[in-house]
């Protein structure tokens, strides 16, 4: 099949996501699910496991963030 693509072995196995912090995850996760409910949400993330291929397994808790201003 002319249309294939060869499979980048370096790609896949440099695991960019240990150069992310988890608290950039964590504040990332945070602000789409604030801008998805129109609420303020803080996310916590547990252990993180990176797997060879260019993943990571993680628990992920958010919760409503309680002002008592608002």
């Amino acid at each position: 099949m002319p249309d294939e693509k060869a499979i980048d072995v370096d790609k896949l196995l440099k695991n960019k996501l240990k150069s992310v912090s988890v608290g950039d995850l964590e504040n990332g996760i945070s602000k789409v699910v604030s801008e998805l409910v129109g609420e303020d949400y803080k996310c916590t993330i547990g252990e993180v496991k990176y797997s060879m291929f260019s993943g990571a397994d993680f628990q992920v808790k958010v919760e409503l963030t309680y002002n008592p201003e608002d």
